[in-house]
C-alpha cells in the first residue's frame, strides 16, 4: 500500500496545475538544498577541528553537547516558521476501501524524509564518524550518541507538528510559552541557572551511557502515536463540515475621523489588521522581533560594526512596515475593484497606508527606547533609522506596491505562506536595507559616528517634507496600473 501512495504521489506532483507554473521556483529550492546539504556535510566533517582549535583546553565532543540546546531550540524555531504540515489528498480515499491507520502512517512517515530531517544527518553523522575514526572515540558509545541526538531531533519534528496544530489558529497562546523560555534565557544569562550546561550534561551522559539513547527513541514512539491519533481522529468526511460560530467585531473606531480625508481608508486597514488572520500575525510578529537587538547590542563581536546596527535599527523599527507595506494593495485584493470603480482619489487610499505605516514606525520606535540600556549612541541610531523608515523606506515600499498584482486570502495562516509574494517583494528587500546600511558606512569610515547618524536622520526628514510630493507620484503611478492589478487580483489561483 505504500507503494501506491508514493505512485500516487508522484503523480499529483507532475500533474498539478501549478507545476510549471512554479517550476523555476522548484529549480532554485533545488540549488538552495544542494548548497545547504554541502555546507552542512562540511560543517559535520570540519566541526570537531574547528571546535578543538577554539576551545584547545576542552574536549571538542562536550562543546558540541553543550551548544546542543540552542540548536534544539533553533530546529523548533525554524521548523515552526518554514515547516509545512505533512499532506495528502485522502478525500477520494475515504470512498475506497483504504485502512485509516495505513493512510495515516504513510503521512507521518512520509515527513521523517522531509529536507528538514535529511540536512542533521549531514551535520552530525560525519561529526560522530570523525570522532570514532580518526580520534579513536569508543565506537559504541558515538552510536549512541548519534542515535540518541537523531531521535531528539526527530522528536522535534513530531512536537512541531502537534505545537503547529494547537498554536496556529490562536497565536496569543504561545505568549505563556515565550514568557517562560525567555525566563530561562534570562536565569541562563544572569548566571542564576545555567541550564546549557545542565542540558549538555545530559548528553555527556549519554556518551558514557550509549544505552541512555532508548529514551530519546521511546519519546520519538510517543510523539508518533499522539500525531497518529490526532491525525486519525480526523480521517472523516464530515470532518470539516460543521461550521465555526465566531464572535463579530463591530466596533467602529470612531477615533480615526480626526485624520480626516483620510479616515475611512485608515478604519477600514484598522478593521482588516484585527478580523483576519494574516495581517494580525504581522502586529504579533512585530511585537516579538522587537527583542532582535538583544541579540547583537550586548554582543561584543558586534561592538567594532556600528553599520550592523544600522540592519538591527531599520528592523526593528519597521519590520511592521516591510511586512505590511509590501503587501499593499494586495490586502485589499478581494475589494480592490470595487474600490476603484468608486470616486475615490487614489492620492487619499495612498495617503492612509502611509499614515498607518508611518503610526507603526513611531509605535515601534518608543517600544525600543529601553535599548538606551546599551547606550545614547544606540537610542539615537534608532531615532535616525526610525526617521529613514518613514522618509525614504515608507515610500520605496508603496511604490514597490504598484507592481504587486497577487491576491491575498487574508484567512490563511502566515505560516509558510507565499501567497501574494512575487519577484517586487524580494527585490525590495534589498534597498530597503542596504542603502541605509551602506551611507551610514561610508560617512562613518570617511567622518564619524555623529555624522552618519545625522545623514540617515537628514534623509528621513527631506522625505517626510518631501511626501505631498512623493504621494502625487505614487497616485498616477498606482493610476497607471490600476487596470493590470484588477485582472491580476482576478486569478486567484495562480
Amino acid at each position: 500500500m505504500f507503494k501506491k501512495f508514493l505512485w500516487l504521489e508522484f503523480k499529483s506532483f507532475f500533474r498539478s496545475a501549478s507545476f510549471g507554473k512554479s517550476l523555476g521556483l522548484k529549480i532554485l529550492m533545488a540549488f538552495l538544498a544542494l548548497y545547504f546539504s554541502v555546507m552542512f556535510l562540511s560543517l559535520g566533517v570540519g566541526m570537531f577541528p574547528l571546535f578543538k582549535e577554539l576551545y584547545p583546553e576542552r574536549d571538542p565532543l562536550k562543546v558540541v553537547n553543550s551548544f546542543m540546546l540552542a540548536y534544539f531550540v533553533f530546529e523548533l524555531i525554524f521548523r515552526f516558521l518554514l515547516q509545512t504540515l505533512p499532506v495528502m489528498d485522502i478525500k477520494p480515499l475515504m470512498v475506497l476501501p483504504v485502512k485509516r491507520s495505513k493512510v495515516v502512517n504513510f503521512v507521518l512517515v512520509k515527513s521523517l524524509f522531509s529536507f528538514y530531517n535529511l540536512l542533521p544527518l549531514l551535520l552530525f553523522i560525519p561529526f560522530g564518524l570523525y570522532c570514532i575514526i580518526v580520534e579513536d572515540y569508543d565506537s559504541g558509545s558515538m552510536l549512541g550518541w548519534m542515535i540518541g541526538v537523531y531521535a531528539s531531533i526527530l522528536c522535534i519534528n513530531y512536537l512541531n507538528f502537534i505545537i503547529k496544530k494547537r498554536f496556529t489558529e490562536n497565536l496569543k497562546a504561545l505568549i505563556p510559552l515565550v514568557v517562560i523560555a525567555l525566563v530561562f534565557v534570562l536565569l541562563d544569562y544572569l548566571g542564576i541557572f545555567d541550564i546549557t550546561h545542565y542540558f549538555g550534561e545530559l548528553f555527556n551522559y549519554l556518551v558514557a551511557n550509549p544505552l541512555m539513547a532508548l529514551i530519546p527513541v521511546a519519546l520519538l514512539v510517543l510523539l508518533y502515536l499522539w500525531n497518529f491519533q490526532n491525525l486519525k481522529g480526523k480521517f472523516y468526511l464530515d470532518a470539516g463540515l460543521k461550521a465555526k460560530s465566531k464572535e463579530v467585531n463591530i466596533r467602529e473606531y470612531g477615533w480615526t475621523k480626526r485624520f480626516g480625508s483620510i479616515a475611512p481608508f485608515l478604519q477600514q486597514d484598522i478593521k482588516l489588521i484585527w478580523r483576519n488572520k494574516r495581517p494580525k500575525a504581522t502586529i504579533y510578529m512585530s511585537l516579538l522581533l522587537l527583542g532582535y537587538g538583544l541579540l547583537f547590542y550586548p554582543n561584543d563581536t558586534y561592538q567594532g560594526m556600528p553599520a550592523f546596527f544600522v540592519f538591527v535599527g531599520i528592523f526593528i523599527t519597521g519590520i511592521f512596515m516591510i511586512n505590511f507595506g509590501q503587501f499593499v494593495p494586495s490586502w485589499d485584493s478581494s475589494y480592490y475593484p470595487m474600490i476603484m470603480a468608486q470616486n475615490i482619489p487614489m492620492r487619499q487610499y495612498l495617503a492612509s497606508k502611509l499614515g498607518l505605516i508611518t503610526f507603526s514606525v513611531v509605535v515601534l520606535f518608543i517600544l525600543s527606547t529601553p535599548y538606551v540600556y546599551f547606550g545614547w549612541e544606540i537610542l539615537l541610531l534608532n531615532f535616525a533609522c526610525a526617521l529613514y523608515n518613514m522618509g525614504v523606506n515608507a515610500p520605496l515600499l508603496l511604490f514597490a506596491g504598484s507592481f504587486n498584482k497577487k491576491a491575498i486570502d487574508l484567512d490563511k495562516s502566515p505560516f509558510m505562506n507565499y501567497q501574494g509574494t512575487g519577484a517586487s517583494q524580494w527585490l525590495v528587500g534589498l534597498p530597503l536595507l542596504l542603502i541605509p546600511i551602506f551611507f551610514f558606512w561610508i560617512i562613518n569610515k570617511f567622518v564619524n559616528y555623529e555624522v552618519a547618524v545625522g545623514f540617515l536622520a537628514i534623509l528621513g526628514v527631506l522625505g517626510l517634507i518631501l511626501r505631498p510630493g512623493l504621494l502625487n507620484y505614487l497616485a498616477l503611478r498606482y493610476r497607471k496600473r490600476k487596470y493590470v492589478m484588477i485582472q491580476g487580483f482576478k486569478q486567484k489561483g495562480d
